[in-house]
Parts: structure tokens; C-alpha cells; sequence
């Protein structure tokens, strides 16, 4: 009984699968018996396809998924995003961690978002200020007040000052992490 199920899916793979299960058949291969060890390699191919291996790399907190084709590093973004005074420590911020983005960048300027410790923006900072001078930071102590503890993060078309950890929420800042 067997060793007709065993030739009629013989049968099946010559017909209907690909060229390389074609070529085996159950008179050259020894019979072996299935086990359930087979069969999660199986369901794992076949949702992974040509994925061989997911490696974490310890020191710059990225990962590297490397297949047949290309070698992709996917790199981590800050959910919730934070910004915050010059206490505050910056990095990969997450919920848990809640260290303030280091690697902002702005969706409506599509300009990275620059930081100043122990400063806050002058009240008449605008629009025309920015777009001339970000990021160059001698021309923009011009608008800079010295404030310890403080943050001033600007772009090219806004700019903010924060003296304490605080979640982006703001909706006329169009800051985003751009991965770190």
C-alpha cells in the first residue's frame, strides 16, 4: 500500500512540479519514512522561499536579512518618536527607552532636522531665516538664545525648543525618524 502512494506521488511531482522534483523517482532513492521534522521544513521553505538566514548584529543594533539575490540591513526607526532638552539622551528611542531621535528628518521640507545643546530659539525665527541658513550654525546663532538644559531642533522650514522629554505630537512638525 505504501509503495503505491509512494509511486502515485511519483506520478503527481513528474506531471505537475517543477524539473528538479521530476527527476526523482521512488526506484532510485531509499525508502525513508516522513517525520514531522520534515514537515516543518517544509512549511518553513515554503513561507520563507530563498531567505537563508536572519542575523542580529549586537553593536550597531541593525539586522541583516541576507538572501540568494541581495543582502538587505534593516535598519531600526524611533516609535514613539521623543525630542527633548539637552538632559535627555539621544538615540533609538522607543517606549521603553525613550531616548530622543537623533536622525529626524522633515516630510514637508525633506531636510534633515539639525539640534542645538543649551540653546532655544529667538521668538521671531521664521519661515525665509531657516530656509537661508539651515545648518549652518554660525549663521543661525543669530537667532539662537544660550539656555541651559534646553534643545533647539530646526529644519528648513520649522524649527522648536525643548527643555524636557516629550513625544512629537505636534502636528505643524512634520518630523519623522529617518532610521537610525
Amino acid at each position: 500500500m505504501a509503495d503505491d502512494i509512494d509511486d502515485l506521488l511519483d506520478e503527481v511531482e513528474t506531471k505537475y512540479c517543477t524539473k528538479e522534483r521530476a527527476g526523482r523517482g521512488s526506484k532510485s532513492r531509499p525508502a525513508r519514512r516522513k517525520t514531522e521534522e520534515d514537515d516543518l521544513d517544509q512549511v518553513l521553505n515554503d513561507i520563507c522561499g530563498d531567505i537563508e538566514y536572519i542575523d542580529t548584529v549586537p553593536d550597531k543594533s541593525t539586522s541583516r536579512v541576507r538572501s540568494n539575490k541581495e543582502e538587505k540591513i534593516i535598519k531600526p526607526k524611533c516609535f514613539p518618536v521623543y525630542i527633548g532638552g539637552s538632559s535627555c539622551p539621544q538615540g533609538v528611542g522607543n517606549s521603553f527607552t525613550k531616548s530622543t531621535c537623533d536622525k529626524l528628518r522633515c516630510t514637508d521640507c525633506d531636510f534633515r532636522v539639525v539640534s542645538f545643546d543649551n540653546y532655544a530659539w529667538h521668538p521671531d525665527v521664521d519661515y525665509l531665516f531657516l530656509r537661508n541658513h539651515v545648518p549652518d550654525f554660525q549663521k543661525l546663532q543669530a537667532k539662537l538664545v544660550k539656555k541651559n538644559g534646553s534643545r533647539a531642533y530646526c529644519c528648513q522650514c520649522r524649527s522648536t525648543s525643548v527643555t524636557e522629554l516629550t513625544e512629537l505630537k505636534d502636528p505643524t512638525l512634520k518630523w519623522v525618524c529617518g532610521k537610525h
